[in-house]
């Protein structure tokens, strides 16, 4: 070999273990999850970040450990990732933003949850102060609105049930929805749960209270356990509503809300202009603006239930 082609080799030789960014002088943003949910579910929020710029492999590194992690792990893992000052860290829920706020006051908090306000994670929409912003998704209102289509679903139902999250959903959102209820005339019976284990239990207590339907709260748990609540409320022949209406297209009955997908897109948008820069002080939190109604009528027939034509007609997207 001549040795200009041999010194040649071995330059791009030490450039392999190189990642593209490296190679390139780009600096490598690193962020931390707390979030009871896969991976998978993020596929699009990573799709519109590497969009805008910002793509895993190239200048973005993403500590997975708080991925589908249980709540009682969050202080931890928050811990580490302060330790570690990463750039931003994302969280799901009330109990995984307590958890990093308590961990660090000055590492961008981009987090989805019910009422970021109500909860007291920020101080208003418009100026979110501190190191916390996201996105504000509205579930105690939706969840009251959920529960009145339950109403409009079964007329005659005298007694409603609601699956809540013990960590997520809190007693105001819970005395809400039954002060709603009882202006109705209705009974409604909550059965909180903790862990996966829980959900099937709390679904027949609902049953054996009397609950003609089961309105499924907003919580990123409830949804990562999705699959299990949808078997078992058509097992117990329970019609139930849910907070996405993606749910109704993987096989539940109802679902009213924003679209799953649409909120992390617009979740990434956010992180961007973190990554880019801006202060979360300075970034106003967001709050969905588009809702759809999506009845699941396969489901229905397996449940030997009639949906009224006045909400068919309400609905965005009937599955035959």
């Amino acid at each position: 070999m001549k040795r200009r082609a041999f010194i040649a080799l071995l330059a791009g030789a030490a450039l392999w273990p190189l990642t593209p960014s490296a190679q390139q002088g780009e600096r490598v943003r690193r962020i931390g999850v707390l979030l009871p949910l896969p991976p998978v579910i993020l596929a699009g929020f990573f799709d519109e970040l590497g969009r805008l710029g910002f793509a895993e492999g190239r200048n973005l590194t993403v500590d997975r450990r708080g991925f589908s992690t249980p709540y009682e792990q969050y202080p931890a893992i928050a811990a580490d990732l302060a330790a570690a000052k990463v750039d931003a860290i994302l969280c799901a829920g009330e109990a995984a933003i307590r958890a990093a706020q308590a961990a660090t006051q000055t590492i961008p908090i981009l987090a989805v949850t019910d009422d970021m306000v109500g909860a007291g994670v920020v101080a208003s929409l418009a100026r979110p102060g501190g190191s916390t912003t996201g996105i504000s998704i509205l579930a105690g209102d939706l969840d009251g609105k959920r529960q009145e289509l339950l109403l409009d679903l079964i007329p005659g139902a005298r007694r409603l049930a609601a699956l809540s999250d013990a960590h997520t959903n809190t007693p105001g959102q819970l005395q809400a929805l039954q002060d709603g209820a009882r202006t109705r005339g209705i009974e409604l019976s909550i059965h909180a749960v903790q862990r996966p284990q829980d959900i099937a239990p709390a679904i027949e207590a609902a049953r054996a209270a009397g609950a003609a339907a089961l309105n499924v709260l907003a919580s990123p748990f409830l949804h990562d356990n999705a699959p299990t609540i949808i078997a078992r409320t058509a097992a117990l022949r329970r019609p139930a509503v849910y907070q996405w209406p993606d749910l109704a297209e993987q096989g539940g009955l109802v679902g009213y809300g924003p679209r799953f997908a649409e909120i992390f897109r617009q979740w990434a948008r956010q992180l961007a202009k973190v990554l880019a820069g801006t202060a979360p002080a300075d970034l106003p939190v967001e709050q969905p603006t588009k809702f759809e109604l999506v009845i699941n009528l396969k489901a229905a027939q397996a449940l030997g239930l009639e949906i009224p034509p006045t909400l068919l007609v309400r609905a965005d997207h009937v599955i035959e």
